[in-house]
């Protein structure tokens, strides 16, 4: 389990720290991810996307041309951040992490099976030598594990750090 903290600054001073388990939750059950990447000039660079939580860390996959793709060809260092757009309620989560590119082909037939499970047939990939195949070309899939990630929730209002 991370080490735990919280902000009294950016929340309820008696709100209680969020409990890594729910954060993870919200981790794994999200739809839509935003991921911010730092382009080889050093502008950022955000994108939204997909990604399942497996094996206790995010994984994220992208066309091998894609800017996203260039971006961690140079630098891997990412964040990943979900929530939601209101102001009350709910529980936004921003991890911070370093991407690793995943070639195993018994992990990527893994990581397949869990995007189908997760999205649906539409997004049915076959695994393909290093990553995976769809009508648009190959995808790569990277690992994202948490070095550090935020919580903020939103009733009460607070801010919770956990340091892997």
């Amino acid at each position: 389990m991370p080490t735990t903290d919280t902000d009294p600054r950016y929340g309820d001073p008696d709100a209680p720290a969020t409990p890594w388990p729910a954060a993870r939750e919200r981790l794994a059950d999200a739809e839509l991810y935003w991921l911010s990447t730092v382009r080889p000039d050093g502008r950022p660079h955000v994108t939204p996307l997909l990604a399942v939580w497996h094996d206790g860390a995010a994984h994220i996959c992208t066309g091998q041309d894609e800017r996203k793709a260039r971006n961690l060809a140079e630098n891997p260092n990412v964040v990943l951040t979900t929530g939601n757009d209101s102001l009350r309620g709910g529980l936004d989560v921003v991890a911070e992490g370093r991407a690793q590119r995943v070639t195993d082909p018994g992990a990527l037939a893994e990581l397949a099976r869990a995007w189908e499970a997760k999205y649906g047939p539409d997004w049915h990939f076959d695994v393909v030598d290093g990553g995976f195949t769809n009508p648009h070309g190959v995808a790569l899939v990277f690992r994202i594990e948490p070095v550090t990630a935020f919580g903020f929730g939103k009733d009460p209002y607070s801010q919770t750090r956990w340091r892997f």
